[in-house]
C-alpha cells in the first residue's frame, strides 16, 4: 500500500475528514471520523500508520508481527504503529483500519452514531 492508497481508503469512509492537526508535528495527516481519531501517518516518509487498536489484541498484534510496534506519541495501550514495510498484506492493514474506524464510531455518543448512518 502506498500513500495514496491509504489515503483514498481512509477519506472513502462515512464521516471522515483529513487535517494536520499538529502545529509541532506538521507532516503528520490525521484522519478523524466525526471530530475523532482513528488513523494518522507522517506523510514526508510514509514508514508507518498508526491505528487505534482493541486492548486486548494489542501486544499480540505486536508479539505475532514484527512490523507492529508501540507508536510514539500515541496510548500504547490502544494505539498500534504498523511499519509499511510491505511485509504485511494490504488487506490485512485495510482490516486494521477498518477496525480503527469501528472502535471509534462505536465510542461516539447514540446522536453522532445516529447523524453518521444519515451521511451518503
Amino acid at each position: 500500500m502506498n500513500i495514496e492508497e491509504y489515503r483514498d481508503y481512509c477519506i472513502a469512509k462515512k464521516g471522515v475528514t483529513e487535517s494536520f492537526p499538529f502545529s509541532k508535528l506538521p507532516n503528520v495527516l490525521v484522519f478523524k471520523v466525526l471530530g475523532k481519531m482513528f488513523t494518522a501517518t507522517d506523510i514526508s516518509n510514509f514508514e508507518g500508520i498508526s491505528v487505534k487498536c482493541d486492548p486486548n489484541n494489542v501486544e499480540l498484534l505486536r508479539e505475532i508481527y514484527s512490523a507492529v510496534m508501540p507508536p510514539a506519541y500515541m496510548n500504547k495501550k490502544h494505539w498500534n504503529k504498523i511499519a509499511m514495510d510491505h511485509t504485511i498484506p494490504d488487506t490485512l492493514i485495510k482490516q486494521w483500519i477498518d477496525d480503527s474506524y469501528d472502535l471509534v464510531v462505536k465510542k461516539l455518543p447514540l446522536r453522532d452514531r445516529s447523524k453518521l448512518k444519515d451521511l451518503p
